[in-house]
């Protein structure tokens, strides 16, 4: 047998999610089997919201609701969907006492009072692309509660700061449909298998390059970037750097992670305080990213250092491979 043949033998196949999460559970900080089910339904709700993106044009779900969320921003109808199978798939676990979503203004409380953890979660990031068939992704973020178990949770249960998350993730649904999430340790990707109705071990401990040649922003606003971010986005058409942008966050931050790339969403004049959400988008992608190696930092330093104070708070963010991170920084 040849090297190449042993590798690929030894490599773990056929390894479901639900069997990952039942060996790893010594890893995580409460090894008590509640984190190991909240993922497992987190995990069935993107099952099922894999289906709904994938019939979306047949059964007339694309489109806009003709609502704006809390954010400002058109509702679509998948949107709506997906915010509903989230909360139902959270509510109906029993793990979680508490959700913050994108779509939703005040704290959805599930009754679940007894229940350990909080969760804040986009249900469908990038939305707008549904229409035009561009992956689109939910990012999720999850607390242990800081207020006492059984009585109801409040906002400091999602206040405390990126660094006291103990999971994060997100689901990608596009040419395949992957989960990737990490406790801590390591970063690991799941691909949905239909056929079986499973999440299988595709990409154990993902590790992102130290450098990239890929950067992502919307170009179109150049012309609104500070200084700085004008220089590096010059240096780096000089370099004959490849970019690469689609607007669906999660999709941008995915290839980036495995490829090699900076991913920037600086401020302007029109959101000064940047437009991705801490809480559920920036938090959870940039603990990610710091387990898999990256960076992910504002003008001032590491996201996961920003003090919260509000659920649908506001940053800027420059993520991925830590040697562009630091020529952006260095121009500041």
């Amino acid at each position: 047998m040849n090297s190449r043949s042993s590798h690929h033998l030894a490599l773990p196949v056929g390894t479901t999610l639900d069997r990952y999460i039942m060996n790893r559970q010594h890893a995580f900080a409460y090894a008590t089997g509640e984190l190991s089910q909240l993922l497992r339904d987190i995990a069935l709700a993107g099952k099922i919201i894999h289906r709904e993106v994938n019939r979306a044009g047949l059964i007339d779900l694309t489109g806009g609701m003709g609502v704006q969320n809390v954010q400002g921003e058109s509702q679509q109808k998948l949107d709506v969907i997906a915010d509903i199978r989230f909360n139902r798939a959270l509510k109906n676990g029993g793990e979680v006492c508490a959700i913050i979503s994108e779509e939703e203004e005040e704290i959805i409380l599930t009754g679940n009072n007894h229940a350990k953890y909080v969760v804040a979660i986009d249900p469908l990031d990038g939305s707008s692309n549904i229409d035009v068939n561009v992956s689109i992704g939910t990012i999720f973020s999850i607390y242990r509660r800081v207020t006492p178990i059984g009585s109801e949770p409040t906002i400091e249960d999602f206040l405390q700061g990126g660094h006291e998350q103990v999971a994060a993730g997100y689901i990608l649904y596009g040419s395949s449909t992957i989960l990737v999430y990490t406790t801590g340790h390591t970063v690991d990707g799941f691909t949905y298998d239909a056929s079986l109705g499973e999440f299988i071990l595709s990409h154990p401990d993902i590790k992102s390059p130290p450098d990239g040649t890929i950067y992502s922003c919307n170009d179109g606003n150049t012309d609104l970037y500070d200084e700085p971010v004008k220089a590096y986005l010059a240096d780096c058409r000089r370099k004959h750097y490849t970019a690469r942008y689609v607007g669906s966050l999660v999709a941008d931050f995915h290839r980036n992670l495995l490829k090699g790339g900076i991913y920037l969403y600086p401020p302007t004049p029109k959101n000064p305080d940047g437009k991705l959400r801490l809480l559920y988008e920036c938090y959870p992608l940039a603990f990610i990213a710091e387990r898999a190696g990256c960076k992910a930092v504002t003008q001032s330093g590491s996201v996961l250092d920003i003090p919260a104070h509000s659920l649908h708070q506001r940053t800027p963010i420059y993520m991925g491979a830590p040697a562009m991170v630091k020529n952006l920084l260095s121009l500041f």
